[in-house]
């Protein structure tokens, strides 16, 4: 009688050690899921932004911008993708997911607050500003990640990706103020849009005819900074 315990433990564990084995044997590489289509979408805007991130430090604050601009457009194109494909796995969408999340911070976090420092002539002054925007960030998108939508439209505080839609057209007046009161001009909004990404408001979350919209929207911002850096040259 002492030994039959053991022996049904053994018989019951065996089965299961087993099967996490199997599991771990068949899991797919992580190129497997890069190639995910929303998420080669995703990786095309997280290019975007690091471009803006690079014209960003050398000062080029038109060609930055077009770059930030095209990463929010990409990062709404990798949702509508996702949402139309049909066949993709459950471990797909939390890949896509999880990539999405991280690229964001890259995007409409530390873009963004590169973009302030360097405007700044990365004086000490505008690093708090950077670290808000960049804490902001993160604050939000881990709220978002473990509570999501409200309604399925409506999101709590202002999203990410509408900063930069607003600072890329704000930015077409530098011309009419000199940089040391333009960049106090740019201080203040990213710390504003800050505020508004972590208030308990409820702002709607844009899709659909939107997405075409935003679409315009980049193009015509593009050729207008490109005729900028066109004239400059």
């Amino acid at each position: 009688m002492p030994w039959y315990p053991f022996l049904v433990i053994k018989t019951y564990k065996e089965p299961i050690m087993n099967t996490y084995k199997n599991e771990r044997s068949h899991q797919a590489g992580m190129l497997f899921f890069a190639k995910d289509l929303p998420n080669i979408c995703s990786l095309t805007g997280l290019l975007c932004a690091l471009l803006g991130i690079y014209f960003a430090i050398l000062q080029n604050f038109q060609a930055a911008i077009i770059g930030m601009i095209w990463a929010v457009l990409f990062d709404w194109a990798d949702g509508i993708i996702a949402r139309n494909m049909k066949g993709r796995t459950d471990k797909q969408k939390e890949f896509g997911g999880q990539l999405d999340s991280l690229i964001d911070m890259v995007s409409f976090g530390i873009c963004p607050a590169i973009f302030l420092l360097s405007y700044g002539n990365f004086s000490p002054w505008f690093f708090p500003g950077a670290f808000v925007i960049v804490g902001a960030a993160a604050i939000r998108l881990s709220y978002f990640n473990v509570f999501g939508l409200i309604d399925g439209a409506t999101y709590m505080g202002l999203a990410l990706d509408n900063n930069v839609i607003m600072f890329a057209f704000l930015f077409l007046f530098e011309g009419f103020f000199s940089p040391g009161i333009f960049s106090g001009v740019i201080y203040v909004l990213f710390l504003a849009m800050a505020a508004f990404n972590l208030a308990p408001v409820q702002t709607p979350k844009f899709a659909g005819k939107w997405f075409y919209i935003l679409l315009a929207y980049t193009i015509g911002l593009t050729l207008i900074y490109g005729g900028i850096i066109w004239n400059r040259s």
